[in-house]
């Protein structure tokens, strides 16, 4: 279902269920859950999140959540735990104090765009396509939109949930959700070699802006300064950070 590749300090996550467009069932959710637990304590220090086949993740599995109405309460138990199974696990990559990297190959639509938007950055092929669709059959993506209404504009992410339109990766990059394009060839080594750059830095400061980004996001002004200047006084007590200063002062490389 799924596969976890170890790239040094890079950890590579591949959704492994593309006959069936990868979709979040239950059983997937768990096991990404557990990947990206065991990837939370491991030495590695960064994450990627990729698919097999023509589709990054087509979103829930309908079948699933169709059979869970066979129960006596119409499968509302079932169906309110796997949304809650979906928001923990979409919860947890968002919060990771390691940069997690989505890379992007076709189709992300519903939970599936949930998931890529969930993501620090997003690497795109040419060929990816990004929406909520659920509209199309009769079901607004109330979750999905909570992601994605974090990277783009929520006016534009409002019109896509309610009209089902798909953006383009280009019209992607444009609205902020993707950070880089690639042709599909290259994809696996632009995603690959962001990592291994992300992987030089120093994890605790990583760390810290994951922190402080969120910490600022919707804030006014003068609140968002008061969120994040304690953030930089903790990082620069940081006996690493003040290595960094003094190689920089040195002109040498920092010895982390």
């Amino acid at each position: 279902m799924i596969a976890v590749q170890d790239h040094g300090p890079v950890t590579r996550i591949v959704l492994a269920h593309g006959a069936k467009l990868n979709p979040l069932s239950l059983a997937m959710i768990e096991a990404l859950t557990q990947a990206v637990e065991a990837f939370s304590v491991s030495p590695a220090r960064v994450l990627i999140l990729a698919a097999e086949g023509r589709a990054f993740c087509a979103g829930h599995d309908l079948r699933e959540i169709q059979g869970f109405r066979s129960a006596p309460d119409g499968g509302e138990a079932a169906i309110t735990a796997l949304f809650q199974a979906c928001a923990r696990l979409m919860t947890r990559i968002a919060t990771l104090p390691k940069p997690v990297v989505a890379e992007v190959q076709g189709i992300a639509t519903a939970a599936g765009c949930q998931l890529a938007a969930s993501c620090d950055f997003v690497v795109a092929s040419e060929q990816a396509r990004f929406g909520v669709n659920g509209i199309d059959i009769g079901l607004f993506c109330s979750t999905p939109l909570v992601a994605l209404a974090r990277k783009i504009p929520p006016s534009m992410a409002k019109e896509l949930a309610m009209t089902g339109d798909f953006l383009t990766a280009t019209e992607a990059q444009r609205l902020g959700l993707v950070t880089r394009i690639a042709p599909a060839e290259a994809l696996e080594a632009a995603a690959m070699a962001l990592a291994q750059k992300l992987a030089t830095k120093l994890p605790s400061a990583l760390a810290t802006g994951k922190v402080a980004f969120a910490a600022q996001a919707g804030r006014p002004l003068g609140q968002a300064y008061e969120a994040t200047f304690p953030l930089m006084v903790d990082n620069l007590m940081n006996p690493d950070t003040a290595e960094g200063l003094q190689a920089f002062i040195e002109k040498r490389k920092p010895n982390w």
